[in-house]
């Protein structure tokens, strides 16, 4: 267990947190949400004790130990992957040292062999012996091959450190775990490994995601940081979403009778139960949501982005048509032989096993890069919006936001005044004094919001989105989803975040150096179908 008494941590007049007391228990997996700078990260590095607070303790059972997933890649440059992972259990990685120190002595004394079979002892008993074989298979399941294990750490691309040191979090069965984005630089099946992983763990664990579908994966509860506290509610992130904003209705349901509020917050629970039986948490989810008590569940304080796209008119029966396109980049083909129509009603996600390849493919299409062979064509009635995955073009000029969103004001638009484009500012949540601030001093979040008013001033009837929850908060996430998902229009996207893929697309491409995987599915049905898995592999082989 580890609890947190009343800790505060405030920097100058800014207070992250004010009195704040938790106890995390065994067997329970929290998942840590909160808008961003609200402190979910500050608050785990106060729980490894990297962070001091200004008052309070924190405390865990005497004999057991805390893991905590590191972020600086370049801190084991000098040590060989296998070795890295070993040192995520520090008294062992000791013990290993100091025994091999005695054995290495030339003037081996008595005491010296009394001390190592204590050592040999110790080493036993934390699984020192199998250690070794152990962080391997880790790794192995980390997508981390055999011939990487004796390598350095510098020697490695990043994306692989950041698994290493995910693998050195996890090494040793820790009896707290602390995971900060810890699905950040995996793929689909990794992320899969990670979840079934977690989802099986006894021990207590602590994780910061923007992954909705991982927090509902792993979690039995949802610790919410909000106005310098911290609040548990039981159970995982959509739980916790839908209640809140039921309780919200329910708030400001006048008419309701108390009794009838109760017993449809009741229903609501009970649903929720009878669904965690299918979860891999079944056992635990199921039980702490049927001790739930509707006292627990509150509106959440949260303030949510309005989303909308409003399509100045319909698409027509030519969207876009892709024909036999290709690309390489330094030799390394990213795709090859594109064929395909877009129709109306079209949602489709795109992935492929080389992210560069659809983001490649988007600038294409979008007119920013050009194609090896083959072409493409944009049907005469569509108008369409990009969100690009890097955005730092945009604001170079260091504008106001105000005059920023007036350059892009589309020619049909004859009334664009302050009124106007304040609302389109402050549907991204940018109010009041806002809109003096310059782009160039904007967070990447802030960034990203700006890009998403500059889309819905376009009034496009196709939107194309690259990794749109990028810096984004789960409050901006959970509106952009469902705004793509009332959308009339068309979308072609890609994603990192399941839950958007899942519940957004209709139909998944997927773009490989031998062309294209077509369905009309959704993500879901594309990962678990046995032919799409068959043709995955003669694809990328």
């Amino acid at each position: 267990m580890i609890s947190v008494k009343n800790v505060t941590l405030a920097y100058g007049k800014r207070v992250l947190f004010d009195e704040v007391n938790i106890n995390f228990m065994k067997g329970n997996c929290y998942g840590v949400i909160g808008a961003n700078g609200a402190g979910k990260s500050t608050f785990l590095k106060i729980l490894s004790g990297e962070i001091e607070p200004n008052k309070g303790s924190v405390e865990i059972t005497k004999g057991e130990r805390m893991s905590f997933l590191k972020q600086n890649q370049f801190e084991f440059d000098e040590h060989t992957v296998l070795n890295t992972v070993l040192m995520g259990h520090k008294k062992m990685w000791e013990v290993m040292h100091e025994k091999d120190a005695i054995y290495m002595k030339e003037d081996f004394t008595e005491a010296d062999g009394i001390r190592a079979g204590e050592l040999e002892a110790e080493f036993g008993e934390m699984g020192g012996y199998t250690a070794e074989s152990d962080a391997g298979t880790m790794l192995g399941h980390l997508g981390i091959t055999d011939d990487m294990h004796y390598s350095l750490m510098k020697d490695i691309p990043s994306n692989m450190k950041v698994r290493v040191l995910l693998a050195q979090a996890l090494f040793g069965n820790p009896d707290i775990l602390l995971l900060d984005e810890p699905t950040n630089g995996l793929d689909i099946e990794t992320i899969g490994w990670l979840e079934n992983f977690l989802a099986e763990y006894e021990n207590v664990v602590l994780v910061v995601s923007h992954d909705r579908h991982f927090l509902d994966q792993v979690c039995t509860h949802v610790a919410d940081v909000d106005r310098s506290k911290i609040k548990v509610f039981t159970g995982n992130y959509s739980f916790w979403y839908e209640s809140s904003q039921l309780a919200a209705r329910q708030a400001n349901d006048k008419n309701k009778k108390t009794e009838e509020k109760r017993q449809a917050l009741m229903d609501f629970i009970a649903r929720f139960s009878a669904n965690a039986s299918k979860s891999k948490q079944a056992t635990s989810r199921k039980k702490a949501l049927e001790k739930l008590t509707i006292e627990e569940i509150e509106p959440s304080n949260r303030r949510y982005p309005g989303i909308i796209f409003q399509p100045q008119r319909e698409v027509g029966n030519q969207i876009l048509n892709v024909e036999n396109l290709s690309k390489s980049i330094d030799g390394n083909k990213l795709f090859d032989k594109l064929n395909f129509s877009v129709n109306k009603g079209d949602k489709i996600a795109f992935l492929s096993r080389n992210p560069l390849a659809v983001t490649t493919f988007f600038e294409i299409i979008n007119g920013n890069a050009e194609a090896d062979g083959g072409k493409f064509e944009w049907g005469t009635t569509i108008t369409k919006a990009y969100l690009p995955i890097e955005n730092g073009e945009f604001f170079k000029e260091g504008l106001n936001l105000m005059d920023w969103l007036r350059q892009f004001v589309p020619p049909h638009v004859t009334d664009a005044d302050e009124p106007f484009l304040r609302g389109f500012l402050g549907k991204m949540l940018f109010s009041g004094d806002d809109i003096a601030k310059k782009t160039n001093v904007l967070s990447g979040g802030e960034k990203v919001r700006c890009m998403v008013s500059r889309m819905m001033l376009q009034n496009p009837n196709l939107v194309v989105l690259d990794q749109p929850t990028n810096h984004l908060d789960l409050e901006s996430i959970q509106s952009f989803n469902e705004g793509c998902n009332t959308f009339p229009g068309v979308v072609l996207l890609t994603s990192h975040d399941h839950t958007f893929m899942q519940t957004v697309a209709n139909r998944i491409i997927e773009l490989t150096p031998k062309g294209i995987i077509d369905r009309l599915m959704t993500f879901d049905e594309y990962l678990a179908d046995a032919r799409v898995k068959e043709l995955r592999q003669e694809m990328y082989s």
